[in-house]
């Protein structure tokens, strides 16, 4: 789309307000960065002091970063019965959860005095205002003061779906049986009871998770349309079934990972990697890139089985000694970011009771596994010739990250739609295979041993779902190229139309699929 025809254009503004969680910020914040890149909009990011600061230290200035504006929305967590400083899902236990998920509709006030801050100063209201899914309660505040309200799922089709109508309607309350249909999905879809994490499996409408999220999504599905961090042409089903549902337009603007990992470029240095790699996500690595990769250079192509449960997961000490005895037993190099289990501050030291004894001394001196405390560079292990799976939790961001790299999914689902994402890959995609699923699930380490070599494979199964997922990650390269009409991907195009939309030229609630 030529944007330069109408000078006005350029004053567009855009708000943007994430969730407090980071497994949201990031996806938000790499959005701004495609909007900003894609269109000549003012763009503002707004949250709350502390998240704010996280944004801050993921941005870099010398890019399209200087052009996003931050936005601070005043937020006292005390004022809600959290402790103090907590603005965010990071360091909270999960029953603590649903009290900062209330507390955001106290930013309703502040959102409305940015809104009409913009509006005073521009001489025109914002073009829209792009909302977190869980911030239902944005959509009529900015109805009010004149704009669209634009929904941004940072997860896929699917699972936004299956999380979406699960909330909306919890179907698994009206059976005793373990699968069931679920509303918006065909019946050979059905889902299993042990697909729900411990809270929705034990929710009605009166206990605090519901009241929450059976409001928010449900005024969430009022905007004038919705974002989806995926690619149309990754998941036909799931955006199909989406699209009936809300009967919105939906774009696909996915995946939101940094621009350079999907690019066949030049190497970059390990430090410029690090540091952008830092910035992408405003951590600190466990281990250096440095000794990532003289680790992965030591083993041939798609060896490496690379774990890592999420920032927020972890699992029980019985379960993480299964683990590591089945992880040696298989001989299989990899490269584990290991956090204190279940029971003990995650972000805590760890103790090496909590594996087998020698385990550590063992596997680091046949080189066989490289333990990383908390966190690694996972972008740049993933990208790595010598990756060959991931043991993953299946959150969004790990598996747009791990298949953009053409790398399959050992899936060991535990939280939110976790467990909906591993069944569209298992099911739809046949990239991913199930080691388990939910905190509750037992494994033992035979079991362990088997689905690792299962999934290293050169041929087989394993074999075969590399190849998936090396489909998948041209697919995912395609969706992005820019270029002339004839020349851009899916995902290019669906940027275009969502201007057009907001620009008022197609407002009709029809889909928007290239």
């Amino acid at each position: 789309m030529d944007y330069s025809q109408n000078q006005s254009q350029s004053h567009g503004h855009i708000v943007m307000l994430p969730f407090m969680a980071h497994g949201h910020l990031i996806p938000f914040l790499a959005l701004a960065r495609r909007i900003r890149h894609l269109t000549p909009f003012v763009v503002t990011l707004a949250t709350t002091p502390l998240n704010l600061r996280y944004l801050r230290s993921t941005m870099s200035p010398d890019n399209d970063d200087s052009r996003i504006h931050l936005y601070e929305l005043p937020f006292c967590s005390s004022d809600h019965g959290l402790p103090p400083d907590t603005e965010n899902t990071e360091n909270l236990p999960p029953d603590r959860i649903p009290a900062l998920c209330h507390s955001s509709v106290s930013l309703t006030a502040p959102v409305e005095r940015l809104i009409s801050d913009i509006t005073s100063k521009d001489g025109r209201p914002p073009l829209c205002v792009i909302s977190d899914v869980f911030f239902g309660w944005s959509v009529d505040a900015v109805r009010r003061l004149g704009t669209k309200s634009i929904t941004f799922t940072t997860g896929g089709a699917y699972g936004t779906l299956a999380y979406n109508s699960l909330w909306l309607h919890l179907p698994h309350r009206s059976t005793d049986v373990e699968e069931f249909s679920v509303p918006g999905f065909p019946e050979r879809c059905r889902f299993h009871r042990s697909q729900l994490h411990r809270f929705i499996r034990e929710a009605d409408p009166t206990d605090e998770w519901s009241k929450f999220f059976q409001v928010q999504l449900k005024l969430s599905l009022a905007s004038d349309g919705w974002f989806c961090n995926s690619v149309e042409e990754i998941e036909p089903l799931g955006f199909d079934l989406l699209r009936k549902y809300l009967k919105l337009p939906v774009w696909a603007i996915g995946p939101l990972v940094p621009s350079h990992m999907l690019q066949n470029s030049s190497p970059v240095s390990p430090k410029s990697r690090i540091n952008s790699l830092q910035k992408h996500t405003g951590k600190v690595p466990g281990v250096s890139l440095e000794k990532c990769l003289d680790f992965l250079n030591s083993h041939r192509p798609n060896s490496v089985l690379y774990i890592s449960f999420g920032s927020q997961n972890t699992i029980s000490p019985s379960r993480m000694m299964q683990l590591a005895i089945g992880l040696e037993s298989s001989g299989k190099p990899f490269i584990w970011v290991i956090r204190p289990p279940l029971g003990f501050n995650i972000k805590g030291e760890f103790r090496s009771e909590w594996l087998p004894p020698g385990f550590k001394d063992r596997v680091t001196r046949s080189k066989q596994g490289l333990l990383v405390w908390n966190w690694a560079p996972q972008l740049d292990i993933l990208s790595h010739d010598s990756t060959g799976a991931f043991l993953s939790h299946c959150g969004w961001n790990s598996v747009m990250e791990s298949l953009s790299q053409g790398v399959p999914i050992l899936g060991w689902p535990m939280a939110a739609e976790q467990a909906y994402n591993a069944k569209m890959m298992v099911e739809e995609m046949g990239l991913c295979v199930e080691l388990t699923r939910g905190v509750e699930s037992q494994i033992d380490a035979e079991e362990v041993k088997r689905m690792i070599e299962l999934v290293m494979e050169e041929e087989g199964k394993g074999g075969e779902m590399r190849k998936r997922a090396n489909a998948v990650m041209g697919q995912m390269r395609e969706a992005v190229k820019e270029g002339g009409d004839d020349e851009k991907g899916s995902s290019v195009k669906a940027m275009d139309e969502f201007v057009r939309t907001i620009l008022g030229d197609s407002m009709n609630g029809s889909s928007s699929s290239p």
